[in-house]
């Protein structure tokens, strides 16, 4: 990877918060054919009208490339819009720039942006959001909904804004030194640690199933759920969460397991055996 250092520089701050805002409309035309790329072409097209606004094939070539397949986390892609506005400028301002590159390292960049993103937003930022929200919300609290989306929107809309100009300000030397320092690698391990504890509490906590039955006779008579929880606290929601799991990686899909769930739920309330 080659870092920019072209002394004409044509893109002002206003163009790179042209990206900043075009990408909140990056799955506003997802297809199943190459996904974010009408969305991607779209954040880009006002940076390539401006540097190719003199070169009408160069301009056609530009918007070719980023109609390509793209598939990335929408909060971390100013990172490689950054990156790619800073090879186009290159491209613009140099004759002799491979402008080939661009497309190498967009389709190159774009995967380990997204499996970072999805890690550490999706997958760990998502259930830390959503396990403190259901907590106030299952106290009628308004803070429920309102705590999840300022929890989700603003430490991406931070992301967004910093990705996009530390990608453009460094090109692609930026993530090639984050991956060489190792530190993803410590920042991703810890989120996900975090994200399965969430997890755990939230299993702990709002999984609900006891067993009504008794065990003995008489004065010795004690519920069944008491000796359960004594082998284990919370031993019943941990196996019904267990079962749940199972069943997705059997790729067993979402919807039948929450038909089935409410069906069971159901059954087994009426005939009181939970």
């Amino acid at each position: 990877m080659m870092t920019m250092n072209s002394s004409e520089k044509k893109l002002t701050q206003k163009d790179l918060m042209g990206i900043f805002w075009r990408s909140f409309r990056q799955d506003a035309v997802w297809n199943f054919e190459r996904q974010q790329n009408l969305g991607s072409a779209y954040t880009m097209s006002r940076v390539v009208g401006k540097l190719y606004e003199d070169d009408k094939e160069k301009r056609a070539r530009a918007l070719q490339r980023h109609v390509d397949f793209m598939a990335i986390t929408p909060h971390l892609s100013t990172l490689l819009y950054g990156i790619l506005a800073a090879m186009e400028e290159e491209n613009a301002n140099n004759s002799d720039f491979d402008e080939s590159s661009i497309s190498a390292v967009r389709a190159s960049l774009m995967g380990p942006i997204a499996g970072i993103g999805d890690s550490l937003l999706w997958g760990t930022l998502r259930i830390i959001a959503a396990g403190i929200a259901i907590s106030f919300s299952q106290n009628g609290s308004i803070l429920g909904p309102l705590l999840f989306l300022l929890i989700i929107n603003v430490p991406c809309m931070i992301l967004r804004y910093v990705c996009l100009f530390k990608g453009y300000e460094l090109g692609t030397s930026f993530f090639k030194k984050v991956l060489d320092s190792g530190i993803m690698d410590t920042v991703t391990y810890v989120a996900s640690s975090i994200g399965l504890m969430v997890i755990g509490c939230m299993t702990a906590s709002m999984v609900a199933l006891e067993l009504p039955f008794m065990v003995g006779s008489g004065d010795f008579a004690q519920p069944l759920q008491g000796y359960i929880d004594q082998i284990m606290p919370c031993l019943l929601p941990l196996s019904i969460f267990g079962l749940m799991v199972a069943l997705l990686n059997k790729k067993i899909k979402t919807t039948t397991i929450l038909i089935f769930t409410i069906v069971i739920s159901i059954a087994l309330a009426f005939f009181g055996i939970v």
